[in-house]
């Protein structure tokens, strides 16, 4: 798990994730705000590489990441 703060200051935790047709994802879970979870799509084959690229992701990338994500449930 990383903590991320975005660009209008609102924490989120990132944390890999399992999508539909074995895809990996990043998680966005609000963190001392209320929302919705988000997710973004990994070029990633494993969930070990996934938790890879969030540990080394800055926060350039992660913020990225949440821009091209979508609400978990779509």
């Amino acid at each position: 798990m990383k903590r991320f703060s975005d660009r209008e200051g609102r924490t989120w935790e990132v944390v890999p994730g399992r999508g539909s047709w074995g895809m990996h994802v990043a998680l966005f879970v609000p963190s001392g705000h209320e929302g919705p979870i988000r997710q973004a799509e990994l070029a990633v084959s494993a969930i070990s590489e996934a938790m890879d690229e969030i540990d080394r992701a800055d926060d350039a990338r992660l913020q990225q990441l949440l821009d091209g994500s979508r609400y978990r449930d779509e």
